[in-house]
């Protein structure tokens, strides 16, 4: 299991990150020491966790700083899938919930998941669901992500 989450960028020129996509015209992207794509963090966070490989920030670090500063979502996932299928794992399958009152995943849904899929090497499936509301993602100040990841032994 993966989770992540962001706030909205003060900055409007930062693009939106999210899925592997840039989402243009969707407002400021998310704040973050890399690209804020939360579904890919939560992702990372998810094949790190099944493989027994700690965490995001345990791997690429924190701050502006770090070696994971600047980096995209996307190759965060290769770079992960290529440190479990040196262990002699392959992602069988992968779950990821956005949690977001936008933007909207519908226009973009299968774009979003075979992109998503292209970077880890195997199926990614994804949704997306709103809190009605309530919390920060309900006032639409950011975005989480809920991921899940199977992993089988090649």
């Amino acid at each position: 299991m993966g989770f992540d989450a962001h706030r909205f960028s003060p900055r409007q020129d930062r693009p939106l990150w999210l899925a592997c996509l840039e989402w243009d015209g969707e407002g400021p992207g998310l704040d973050g020491d890399s690209d804020g794509d939360v579904a890919a963090h939560a992702l990372v966070d998810a094949v790190l966790s099944a493989a027994d490989l700690g965490d995001i920030g345990s791997l690429f670090g924190v701050g502006r700083d770090s070696r994971g500063a600047g980096m995209h979502g996307g190759d965060m996932l290769r770079e992960v899938c290529g440190l479990i299928s040196a262990r002699g794992f392959r992602l069988g399958k992968a779950s990821v919930v956005l949690v977001a009152s936008r933007p909207h995943l519908d226009s973009r849904r299968e774009e979003a998941r075979k992109a998503m899929s292209l970077a880890v090497g195997g199926p990614v499936s994804l949704t997306a669901t709103t809190t009605d509301g309530m919390g920060f993602t309900g006032r639409g100040e950011g975005v989480a992500a809920i991921a899940s990841a199977l992993l089988v032994t090649t």
